[in-house]
């Protein structure tokens, strides 16, 4: 049995002879007390999450156990790794959390040009666009949390395999752009070390990275879509609860049907991975907030982000005419 290596705390993988990869623990000691055979070469300078170390190791007569049953290490890995993904996704999901109380708090307690700056249309009009990023992403995490539990259905199994990727790869790309955004609300003193946006904003790629960064996960969307179609049933009949509540999310869901269609035949489908599973992301971050999430928060979410053009791109603040701001920042 051959180790391979892993980061100290992640599980390494090893070959078992001819029997292919398992997926077996390494404690840090031995049963008797004494330390593992593991050597760790050096830990890695990273920009962000320092206080979680990783390392590059050697596994030197290492005592590990098996994970799951032998010959079905890949099985096991793969569920290992979906249940990482949803744990990468709740750590966007807080950290968005995090940044968007930071900043509300700030626009509470400094005044410009006579106001109060949560008070300042400019200012209410950025809370509220990241407000509404952390309460899609909360929506989401939850509903996909619901799908991973032991006792859950098999329709929400088959939503879990597509809508984990999906989500993964959609709430933890946004979570830098959502810290450097709360960041630039609090001015000059977001960028110092002595508030807690600039920690955040350097923590909030680590999560995008992890468990498959952007492509391979976007290339996993595909791989469920071809293989396993039950995925994409689930998924549409969850998508579809939510249908005839709103305009921009009923033309938005029937462009993506087309869109899928149109990748899933095209020879150059990896290349138009992420235009897919940005587009269902979106549907079903839209679909969640339309059942579950008030009106304020729903139309403002589905009209800026599922129209035609999304009117303020990649960047927060430029919402639609008569959306309720204010509302919205009220529940930050």
């Amino acid at each position: 049995m051959v180790l391979l290596g892993a980061d100290v705390g992640c599980l390494p993988r090893a070959r078992a002879g001819a029997g292919g990869i398992e997926l077996l623990p390494a404690p840090r000691l031995r049963e008797g007390g004494e330390r593992n055979g593991i050597r760790i070469q050096r830990l890695k300078d990273k920009l962000g999450n320092r206080a979680n170390a990783s390392s590059e190791v050697e596994y030197e007569g290492a005592e590990a156990v098996l994970v799951g049953e032998e010959g079905r290490g890949v099985r096991t890995i793969i569920d290992m790794v979906a249940r990482t993904r949803l744990d990468c996704i709740y750590g966007s999901t807080a950290g968005m959390r995090q940044a968007v109380a930071e900043a509300a708090w700030h626009a509470r307690h400094r005044s410009a040009f006579g106001a109060l700056l949560v008070d300042q249309p400019a200012m209410t009009a950025v809370l509220a666009d990241l407000q509404l990023e952390t309460e899609a992403a909360t929506a989401t995490a939850l509903r996909l949390a619901r799908a991973h539990d032991d006792d859950a259905s098999d329709a929400d199994r088959a939503f879990a395999r597509l809508g984990t990727a999906v989500a993964k790869y959609w709430i933890c790309k946004r979570g830098p752009g959502h810290a450097y955004e709360a960041l630039e609300c609090l001015g000059g003193n977001g960028y110092t070390e002595a508030f807690p946006l600039a920690m955040r904003y350097c923590e909030q790629p680590v999560m995008a990275v992890w468990e498959g960064s952007g492509n391979v996960i976007a290339l996993d969307v595909l791989r469920a879509l071809q293989r396993e179609p039950d995925s994409l049933e689930a998924f549409d009949a969850e998508i579809s609860r939510a249908l005839g509540a709103d305009r921009h999310l009923d033309a938005h869901w029937e462009r993506t049907r087309r869109l899928a269609g149109e990748i899933l035949r095209s020879p150059d489908a990896a290349a138009r991975a992420r235009e897919l599973t940005a587009s269902l992301a979106l549907a079903l971050q839209a679909a969640l907030l339309l059942q579950h999430a008030p009106a304020s928060v729903a139309d403002a979410f589905a009209a800026s982000r599922l129209g035609d053009d999304w009117r303020g791109g990649a960047l927060y603040g430029a919402l639609p005419a008569g959306t309720d701001a204010a509302a919205i920042v009220a529940r930050i």
